[in-house]
């Protein structure tokens, strides 16, 4: 390959964690160089997150100023500042696969973490915030729960966070829910109408709750549930599950990963291959089942099965649409929504189809916003990154305020109550938008909720 840049589409290589040579610090320090060198005689990537800047200051501020200036100790300071958001990969990098420079920079930077945390860097505050099973039981628990909220969300609660976790006390962090998930949608209206294929979509759906959903907002898990039994769509609940490995991932915690997805994926392969959807409301969690345990996996073949069964909600429900099959009878409007894409949702390359679904809705304008916001996991209520995940969201903060919102809305609820945050810390016009996830919104469209 002679030219300069792709034409291709970027494409992935398997993550060879099981290879020596990807634990080899020497190998890695190697990597490393070769591909800040090309970052560093690039530069497109600059606006994009913190990772960006501190790789250039650290050359510019070299005694060479480029990249053999840099002292090999700070390669890592480079690595921590990036979430794996892969923003970079899709829709900057010009050198990505298959380019003959072979740059996937998030993919190298999840190799450096995962090095640093066998060598036992990491802190067990950040192992505790990377493990949702463990804190989301907790949730559910009568008297328990709200004492739990009621001390999380104070003065002296935020203080211990913040000195025991590193957890940012004026970050916005999330309440246990009284009632888990998979508890309330037992009782969730189901339809009597048997499952109908379309074209493009299998008539059947298997929902895998994600940590958050059930032990933190379960009304968005119920929300989706209403809207496929009012389009007579027959679901099930997947009979158990874990956390999809997503934290652990952005920590390089892969023996967790892979732990995680042994319990996960025979259960999950079984929907798959008796012909369900699989749909989470999470996008964080769809992407771990489309890319990333599939690249951990490569010869796995249920990791093979649940990629190919998985479905962010809003990519099957237009598709839905597309075969004649899903319902517009919607009651409400819902005027101007100010609609955020999350990193993880544009990662996985199904187009804006929350857009088109919003869209369908009569009385109804989106303003949509293409943009990291900064939240990233864990990331953004870090004491050591909460500014900067603030001042990354803050052109997010502001685009959704141009169209005076009656909603503000984004796939990754996460990143909508940091977006909230900073609507309201940057004071960005007199209006004050309702935070609601989309598929809360459709909900409301079609009567199904207040």
């Amino acid at each position: 390959m002679s030219r300069e840049g792709n034409l291709e589409a970027p494409t992935r290589h398997p993550i060879d964690w099981k290879n020596p040579d990807f634990w080899n610090e020497d190998k890695l320090n190697h990597e490393l160089e070769r591909v800040y060198d090309i970052c560093h005689g690039c530069r497109r990537c600059v606006s994009l997150c913190n990772a960006f800047p501190t790789l250039f200051d650290l050359i510019d501020e070299s005694s060479t100023m480029e990249v053999d200036g840099v002292a090999k100790a700070d390669y890592m300071k480079v690595v921590d500042q990036c979430y794996l958001c892969d923003v970079c990969y899709m829709t900057k990098c010009p050198y990505t696969p298959p380019h003959e420079w072979n740059v996937d920079f998030p993919h190298l930077m999840l190799r450096a973490k995962a090095v640093k945390y066998k060598k036992g860097e990491v802190r067990a505050a950040e192992k505790f915030l990377a493990s949702t099973d463990t804190q989301g039981k907790f949730a559910g628990i009568p008297i328990v729960v709200q004492v739990a909220n009621a001390v999380n969300h104070s003065s002296f609660g935020r203080g211990v966070m913040e000195s025991q976790l590193g957890v940012d006390k004026d970050a916005w962090i999330p309440s246990l829910a009284t009632k888990k998930f998979r508890s309330q949608a037992k009782a969730a209206p189901k339809t009597a109408a048997p499952a109908k294929n379309g074209e493009r979509t299998p008539g059947k759906v298997a929902i895998f709750s994600t940590c958050y959903v059930n032990y933190n907002e379960p009304g968005i898990g119920m929300d989706l549930l209403a809207v496929l039994a009012h389009n007579d769509i027959p679901y099930e609940i997947v009979n158990k599950e874990k956390c999809c490995g997503m934290p652990k991932l952005e920590l390089g915690d892969l023996d967790g990963v892979a732990e995680l997805a042994s319990f996960n994926l025979p259960v999950l392969a079984k929907y798959a291959r008796d012909g369900y959807a699989i749909l989470t409301a999470i996008p964080s969690c769809t992407l771990m089942f489309k890319q990333e345990i599939p690249l951990l996996m490569p010869d796995n073949a249920d990791a093979k099965a649940v990629q190919d069964a998985m479905w962010d909600p809003f990519e099957y429900l237009i598709a839905r649409q597309k075969d004649g099959l899903l319902k517009t009878d919607f009651k409400a409007e819902l005027g101007a929504v100010s609609y955020h894409i999350p990193c993880h949702s544009r990662v996985q390359n199904v187009g804006k189809k929350t857009e088109e679904m919003l869209k369908l809705v009569p009385g109804t304008t989106v303003n949509t916003v293409e943009r990291c916001s900064g939240h990233a996991g864990t990331y953004g209520v870090k004491k050591e990154h909460h500014k900067t995940a603030m001042k990354i969201g803050k052109p997010v903060f502001r685009a959704m305020m141009s169209n005076a919102p009656k909603y503000i809305s984004s796939d990754c609820q996460l990143s909508g109550h940091h977006i909230e945050q900073g609507i309201r810390e940057g004071q960005f016009g007199d209006v004050k938008p309702e935070l609601a996830h989309p598929i809360s919104l459709i909900a409301k469209a079609y009567g199904l909720s207040k």
